[in-house]
Formats: C-alpha cells, structure tokens, sequence
C-alpha cells in the first residue's frame, strides 16, 4: 500500500489534457482498492486498484496506456496491468441526424440547443467507430442515478413529439 501510495499521487495528479471544445481534460478515476485480510496487524503482500479514465478526444488509448506504465515505472513498482477499453470517446460531425434533432427540438420546445457531450456514457461509442452520425436525445435526467430516479410523464409525452419530428425530417 505504502509503494503503491506515491504512484497513485502521481496518476492523480498528472495533466492528462487540458481538454478541448467538446470534453472537458481527461481524468484518472480509482474506482477500488484492496489490500490485506482485513486483519489490522498484517501487512499486506500486494494490492489490487481499480481505476479508469473518462478521457476526451485528445489521448488515444494507447498514449493513456504507455503514461501510466511510464509513471508506474518511474516508481519501479512490480505490477500487472490488465486494460479493458470501454469504448473510445467519439464526436459527430453536423450532418442530416443532428440538423433534423436540433430543428425538432427547437420546433417541438421552442429553443435552440448545443451540442455537448457531457451526458455520459452510452452505447453511441460503439456506434461511432462504424461511421454512422451518433447523438443521445432522451428525457431530462435530473434524478439520473440517484434514489427515487425519475421522468415527467410530460418529459415523455414532449419528448415523443420531438423523436415524432425527427423521423419526419429524416425519412420526408
């Protein structure tokens, strides 16, 4: 735990990106750490950590890879890595898709929209490598994730009118 401390200091640290107009910089996130037998007086053998990064279009995968392994080192900590890409993070560029949303959006709400990629994760980053337009349209999630998560029922209703738009835009 001790050795493992300074290199997690510096993974936490470490200024992956500063970001760009569409992602906000790239973080390290250590999601778990285990270490011992639960037994206050035993020092443990070895460690395991969890973590992940949320990273933006700037770092590929493979770069993120060879920084940790090159902090890892400095630290000349014995370790094995097993990485597991989730997907990488994608933009779409303005098309037929995201004109018909914006358009039903605004038509069916009555106000312009941004484009942002703050929603979070979806299944649109294994969509995206296939070169089709990708966009996240769904209800307000204001309670996303939390106790008692819920949706207007009239969020739905607007909502169906603007998906109704869309189609018609698309498919007109």
């Amino acid at each position: 735990v001790h050795d493992l401390a300074p290199a997690l200091r510096d993974l936490i640290q470490e200024e992956w990106d500063t970001g760009n107009d569409s992602f906000p910089p790239t973080t390290f996130q250590v999601s778990n750490i285990q270490a011992g037998t639960g037994a206050g007086n035993v020092i443990p053998g070895r460690i395991e950590t969890q973590f992940n990064f949320r990273f933006s279009t700037e770092l590929t995968a493979d770069k993120i890879k060879q920084r940790v392994e090159a902090i890892l080192n400095k630290h000349s900590l014995q370790y094995k890595l097993q990485w597991k890409l989730n997907g990488p993070p994608f933009l779409t560029d303005s098309g037929a898709l995201v004109e018909a949303v914006q358009s039903a959006i605004e038509h069916e709400c009555g106000f312009s929209t941004t484009l942002s990629t703050a929603g979070g994760t979806s299944d649109g980053r294994f969509i995206a490598p296939t070169g089709a337009q990708v966009i996240e349209l769904g209800p307000v999630n204001a309670t996303i994730h939390k106790v008692n998560e819920c949706v207007k029922a009239s969020d739905l209703d607007k909502l169906s009118e603007v998906y109704y738009r869309c189609m018609e835009k698309l498919l007109c």
